[in-house]
């Protein structure tokens, strides 16, 4: 017996040795992942912010960002147009893909860890649907203006919760929540609520508030405007904060409910709490920029073969990646469908 434990001492310290140094090795890798992605995301935004019907060097796009932001160079080397392109359109389009990608991609990784499956995102979910009925509800009949400015962002918020809400409700009929239901069920509110906005766009006496909510549904970073850039993007900053906070409790529900109470997390409370924060987050994002898919789908996928599935790690990962991502995506389509 004496053998037997002096034997399994070593290798347990061995292991935990090993695990360790694959510790510092994720963690090292996650360094450089994050130092790189920030890089290609500095680097990014005058190169992208150039391209466009109307071609302006990266050089050009930075000289006049730090006259604007810091009066220098002084000497203005660009024409007037240029510099009203740059600060008026390009820039805040650039900057307002990046805060949608960002968003929707940590909403999709925080989502997959809520329902432990892979292919759980906002749109599959039914949350983007909700969102784009209250925003639609706002476009043609008011609803919510009494908000003011935020009555756009009121809504969508308001139509993603409710859409959230529903979808949980309906998968915990008959028994306890399983992800199966849960995909079931946004897919069944998901299709619901879009016939619900196409009813809405039907019946509608506007036909320029019909033609905007059908331009605004098919997702397009063509109106930003800095007001909506910094709305956005204030509320994803929120949302990223509060999510990495709670990154060890998304890490619990992934493995499972059960583990997660053994480790004094309520899978029912921490669920609630990040249904208010992931609806919130896709409610600023689609009032600003209409229904965008695929991004929070596949992006927290990206981020966990770059970083592993551990949510500290790959919660910033992911939003660099879904930041970037778009705005080379947004870029391509200025190129492609130009003059857009």
């Amino acid at each position: 017996m004496s053998q037997i434990t002096e034997h399994a001492t070593p290798t347990d310290a061995g292991r935990e040795v090993l695990d360790e140094l694959d510790r510092d090795r994720t963690r090292g890798r996650t360094r450089i992942w994050l130092g790189g992605l920030t890089a290609l995301l500095v680097l990014t935004l005058p190169v992208a912010t150039g391209i466009g019907p109307v071609d302006i060097s990266p050089a050009t796009v930075a000289r006049i960002i730090g006259h604007h932001l810091l009066g220098w160079p002084r000497a203005v080397s660009w024409s007037a147009a240029q510099d009203a392109i740059v600060e008026q359109v390009r820039i805040p389009r650039v900057l307002l893909g990046a805060v949608v990608g960002a968003g929707l991609a940590v909403t999709g990784t925080a989502l997959q860890a809520m329902v432990r499956n892979v292919l759980a995102d906002p749109y599959l979910l039914g949350v983007t649907a909700g969102a784009s009925t209250g925003a639609a509800a706002t476009i043609l009949f008011g609803v919510g203006t009494a908000l003011g400015a935020s009555s756009l962002t009121g809504s969508a918020f308001v139509g993603a919760l409710a859409s959230m809400a529903v979808v949980f409700a309906l998968a915990r009929i008959g028994g306890r929540i399983t992800s199966i239901r849960l995909l079931l069920a946004g897919v069944a509110v998901g299709y619901i609520l879009s016939a619900a906005t196409s009813f809405m766009i039907f019946i509608s006496d506007s036909e320029q508030g019909a033609r905007d909510v059908l331009f605004w549904l098919l997702g397009s970073l063509t109106l930003a405007v800095w007001s909506s850039v910094v709305t956005a993007g204030l509320v994803v900053a929120a949302a990223v904060g509060v999510l990495l906070l709670w990154a060890r409790r998304l890490d619990a529900l992934a493995i499972g409910d059960e583990t997660a109470r053994a480790l004094g997390v309520s899978p029912t409370r921490v669920r609630t709490q990040l249904l208010f924060v992931v609806s919130l987050c896709v409610g600023a994002v689609v009032a600003v920029s209409g229904g965008i898919g695929f991004v929070g789908l596949v992006v927290p996928h990206i981020a966990r073969l770059c970083v592993g599935g551990t949510h500290r790690r790959v919660l910033p990962t992911a939003a660099l990646i879904g930041a970037a991502f778009l705005i080379w995506a947004d870029a391509f389509a200025r190129v492609v469908l130009a003059p857009a």
